[in-house]
Formats: C-alpha cells, sequence, structure tokens
C-alpha cells in the first residue's frame, strides 16, 4: 500500500521506525528486533539506511521481508550522499520488485571530508523529482519544526520544505521534539506556506539518559523543563528511565491526537519491548492499533 492511500483515510495511524545492522554479524539479532515489532501490526514501518548506500541490501531485504511475511507496509529509507542516478535507478527497480511502493528521500549526514557537491543529487528534492521521474512510488520527505541545523532560520528552511513538496514528496515526516506546542506552532508555518501534504509527528521514547546527550549534539532538540526533571530524577535507574520516558512519549502522542494530529511515527530504535508498550497504552486511542 502507498502511505498516501493510508493517509487519506485520515484516521489516527501508528508507525515504527528500525534500522538495518551495519554489518553481516549483527543481521540475526536486528532482523529478529524487527520481526517482533512486525508482529505487533503498526499502520507501517520506516527502515533507514547508512549514507552512501552502506546497508542498502539489508533495507531492502528487511523492508521487503515486512510486507512479505508480516503483512505490514514498508518505507525504504534512501538518501544522497554517495548515491548516483545509475545505483538510485537500480535500488529503486529492485524496491519495485520486492513489492516496496514507499520511500522516504533524504539527503542524509554527510561525512567529515565528504563533497556533497560532487553528488549527482545535492538534496532532498533533487533526489526525491528523480524519483518520481521514473516511477510512481510514493515519496515522502524529512522536516525539523525546530530548523534544519544548517538553515538561517525557520523561514528559509520551509522555503526548501516547499521546493521538496514541488518536487514530488507526497509527505513529510518530522524530527523528533519533545515539546508540542513547537510542533503545532511549525505545522501552523506549513500550512501558511501553502504547504498541506500530511504531516507525520516523529517521537523518541527516550528510555535511558545516555540518549540525551547525542540526541542534544546531533539536533539540538530543545527539551522542556518537565522532560529534563524526569531525566534528572529517573536517568540513573535505568528501569525508571525506560518507564518514564514511555510514559513521557505516550502522553505526546495522546496530545498530538486530541489536537487532531492523526499520523505518529515511533523511532523505536529497535526496542520490540518499548514499541509493544506504547501500542499498549494506545490500544483504546488509536483505533487500528492491535494488541
Amino acid at each position: 500500500m502507498k502511505l498516501t492511500e493510508l493517509f487519506s483515510k485520515k484516521i489516527p495511524t501508528l508507525s515504527f521506525e528500525v534500522f538495518p545492522p551495519k554489518t553481516s554479524s549483527n543481521y540475526d539479532t536486528v532482523k529478529c528486533a524487527t520481526s517482533e515489532i512486525a508482529k505487533l501490526k503498526p499502520d507501517f514501518m520506516s527502515v533507514t539506511c547508512g549514507a552512501g548506500g552502506k546497508t542498502d541490501v539489508y533495507t531492502a531485504d528487511i523492508a521487503a521481508s515486512l510486507s512479505r511475511d508480516y503483512g505490514v507496509t514498508s518505507i525504504a529509507h534512501m538518501t544522497c550522499v554517495g548515491t548516483t542516478k545509475e545505483n538510485a535507478q537500480k535500488r529503486i527497480k529492485e524496491l519495485q520488485e520486492l513489492g516496496i511502493e514507499n520511500i522516504l528521500s533524504l539527503r542524509g549526514d554527510i561525512p567529515e571530508g565528504f563533497q556533497i557537491e560532487k553528488c549527482d543529487f545535492k538534496h532532498a528534492c533533487a533526489l526525491t523529482a528523480f524519483v518520481k521521474s521514473i516511477s510512481d512510488m510514493c515519496v515522502g520527505g524529512a522536516c525539523y519544526p525546530e530548523c534544519h541545523p544548517e538553515s538561517a532560520n525557520i523561514s528559509e528552511d520551509i522555503a526548501h520544505i516547499k521546493e521538496k513538496v514541488d518536487a514530488g514528496c507526497d509527505f513529510l515526516t518530522t524530527q523528533m521534539f519533545f515539546d508540542n506546542n513547537i510542533f503545532y506552532k511549525y505545522l501552523c508555518k506549513l500550512r501558511d506556506a501553502g504547504i498541506n501534504v500530511p504531516v507525520v509527528a516523529g517521537i523518541m521514547p527516550v528510555t535511558n539518559a545516555s540518549q540525551i546527550d547525542r540526541i542534544c549534539r546531533l539536533s539540538g532538540t530543545y527539551l522542556p523543563s518537565r522532560f529534563i526533571n524526569i531525566v534528572d530524577r529517573f536517568g540513573s535507574d535505568p528501569e525508571a528511565m525506560k518507564q518514564a520516558g514511555i510514559i513521557y512519549a505516550t502522553e505526546q502522542i495522546i496530545d498530538l491526537l486530541a489536537n487532531g494530529v492523526n499520523a505518529i511515527h515511533v523511532y523505536s530504535m529497535n526496542k520490540p519491548d518499548v514499541a509493544a508498550k506504547i501500542q499498549s497504552n494506545l490500544s483504546h486511542i488509536i483505533p487500528s492499533v492491535k494488541v
């Protein structure tokens, strides 16, 4: 199923993101984790990839198995970094042959010393346009409620999002955020700019304190005082922090749904227990949730 068909129903949806192994030695462990999440029967699952196609084989295999073995719609990530038009065309054909109808088009993190200017696709909008020019795939894109780190300001960032949508992007998925008011304000700005595609809210359940440093370092995400207090109080107790993090994420999701945001995407970090607990917490709130 194309995700545009799912979103057009305008009903609450819950989805999870998983990531493939970096090496073959970890494949069985990752495949087992993604299988356990798939057994929860979410509305769809996204499968990430390494920049430069480092995990393309695993990404395609896992995405295909989600549909083939578990009946779960999947979306495969594709990045600009290290991707040529030739191998992009080859990969799109491979995904189609595997029955995958959805791609998340991303620029990808740029490795130190890498020259993106020499790539066939310098930005996600170029990759999006290319995918649309040679296929009928449903293409999603990323957006940043707190502004992309490389944009001068939110207005510039939204202008780039508009370019991406004009290039054929069918829906947007947000970077994680921990303050829903930031998302609501951002969504208003998108709509004011004439960006009317579905926007999927990305939620990260923080289940251990060490995640916080990495989140802040990579994205500069704003952490509200209520969240900081939770980490300060429970961060040294792994089980308490996991429970508190899941509850915080669940409360975010409930608030989003109550305010008319139907599409929720959880960055589950290949943790079936976390995905299962969030799904269970929403069993009577999202009708499609199966427990």
